[in-house]
């Protein structure tokens, strides 16, 4: 066997883990192959004697970058939802009370944790303020109670209305979210076919 057969070993490497972050679904996993690929580009270049070439690749290429990439990542995977001051006031207490309202959230953080979204609140006076929300693309969604009761067994419950300007929100509420107390539907904004 060659002296410098090790050297192919290392650089075949690099296509396969090339290959591992494109096929990633998870941006976390993503995150640390893309850290792997840096690492074994380093060596490679390491190996051949470039060593500033390796250093810079190490620093740059990798520590500066999955910083960066973190960053962006945990920033970015955000659904907004636009609730009305008091509900979110109440969100906590009805959570330990199992209220129909805090129900609803804990739904939304399940549904979403698979498509690796945190659910942020954001709280607005007024029904029109949460509607211009909407509109304006401060928010992804909104929740709000309903003007209409439902009679189930004597028992007046709210109907909660969440509208979302996300088709593919929608889609993954319409088929997800199964609360009998929930109404979902899909608002069709000004520029809402750009890619969010």
């Amino acid at each position: 066997m060659n002296d410098n057969s090790y050297v192919y070993i290392i650089t075949a490497l690099l296509p396969l883990s090339a290959l591992m972050l494109v096929i990633q679904v998870n941006p976390y996993n993503a995150l640390v192959v893309q850290g792997i690929l840096g690492a074994v580009a380093a060596l490679v270049f390491a190996v051949l004697g470039a060593a500033d070439v390796a250093l810079t690749q190490a620093l740059m290429g990798t520590l500066l970058a999955i910083t960066l990439y973190a960053i962006a990542v945990r920033s970015s995977l955000v659904m907004r939802l636009g609730v009305l001051e008091d509900e979110s006031q109440e969100a906590d207490a009805e959570l330990k009370s199992e209220g129909h309202f805090g129900q609803i959230l804990e739904d939304l953080r399940r549904i979403f944790s698979k498509y690796y979204l945190r659910l942020e609140l954001v709280p607005y006076m007024n029904i029109q303020a949460l509607q211009q929300a909407l509109i304006d693309k401060e928010v992804h969604a909104t929740c709000a109670r309903s003007d209409q009761n439902n009679s189930l067994s004597g028992d007046e419950r709210q109907i909660y209305h969440t509208a979302t300007r996300v088709q593919r929100l929608y889609d993954i509420m319409e088929s997800e979210l199964l609360s009998p107390v929930t109404i979902v539907t899909y608002v069709n904004t000004p520029d809402s076919g750009e890619k969010h």
